[in-house]
């Protein structure tokens, strides 16, 4: 079996699609978002907030009106009415548990269309073997989780080695991109293909860097072509390129506290995104 590849600066700078004179915000990429609930409204603000600072042409944001209410009080450059878009993120900041019936019908919709779906938290259970090109991203105990929807055993060890064996696993059984977050992040693709990111520092592990993720993800595959968003292997890339990023932007927000760098919330890492695409521009 193929060893999984280190993704690093150079990795991830050639799948950052840097606009051009000829775009507009259409083809720069459309991010709907379906996430946030009225238990946990903040996720839904991370993440349209880091999907903007990556990068992209529009925002829709499709979620609970007191989500959506905080969401456009923080940025109100975005879209609240159904309409295209070229990729989805669900899930985050939601409990499959209390989900109403009416939300569940809307995502199993958007797990059955042909536009990449970035699939976390609450939506993880469905999008296990939804007909979608898919991107799941779940930490420790939430990849054991869908590992049993799919009849597979709990994770087998905590090491490098064990985690991606099993995120290989999890992707050919599932035919969807597995991100399992983690200080080292595994990004493994249905055939085989994978890769490992290193987070920028410890100070990532905190509340809500997971909705920021989702954020990131999002933005970068509504920017792809139809074509390189559903290929296997190029979404995977993309995913690591997004976790290469959001650990970078990790690293930086906790330098910007000084010293040898200290503390970072989940907003302080959404923040400095552009930063952390601005090292790749360059």
């Amino acid at each position: 079996m193929r060893d999984a590849r280190t993704w690093g600066a150079d990795d991830a700078a050639a799948w950052i699609r840097v606009p051009a004179e000829a775009d507009d915000k259409y083809t720069r990429g459309v991010v709907g978002m379906r996430t946030g609930s009225s238990t946990f409204p903040g996720a839904a603000v991370l993440g349209v907030e880091a999907a903007w600072r990556t990068g992209v042409g529009m925002v829709r944001y499709l979620g609970p009106g007191r989500a959506a209410d905080l969401v456009l009080a923080r940025r109100p450059e975005t879209v609240t009415a159904e309409g295209r878009v070229q990729a989805w993120v669900v899930g985050s900041g939601t409990d499959a548990a209390t989900r109403a019936e009416s939300e569940t019908s809307a995502l199993r919709g958007i797990l059955a269309g042909d536009e990449p779906v970035v699939a976390d938290a609450g939506a993880l259970g469905l999008a296990a073997r939804a007909p979608a090109p898919r991107l799941l991203t779940p930490h420790a105990s939430e990849h054991d989780r869908l590992r049993a929807d799919l009849g597979l055993p709990p994770v087998a060890g905590t090491d490098e080695t064990a985690r991606l064996a099993a995120a290989r696993e999890t992707a050919a059984a599932s035919g969807a991109v597995v991100l399992i977050k983690g200080f080292v992040t595994i990004v493994a693709a249905p055939h085989g293909w994978a890769a490992r990111v290193a987070a920028g520092t410890p100070w990532l592990a905190t509340a809500g860097t997971g909705d920021v993720l989702g954020g990131v993800l999002g933005a970068l595959v509504a920017g792809r072509s139809h074509a390189a968003a559903t290929d296997a292997e190029a979404l995977a890339a993309v995913a690591a390129t997004g976790a290469w990023l959001h650990g970078t932007a990790a690293r930086i927000a906790s330098a910007d506290a000084g010293g040898a760098g200290g503390p970072v919330t989940a907003l302080d890492v959404a923040e400095a995104l552009p930063r952390a695409v601005a090292s790749l521009v360059r």
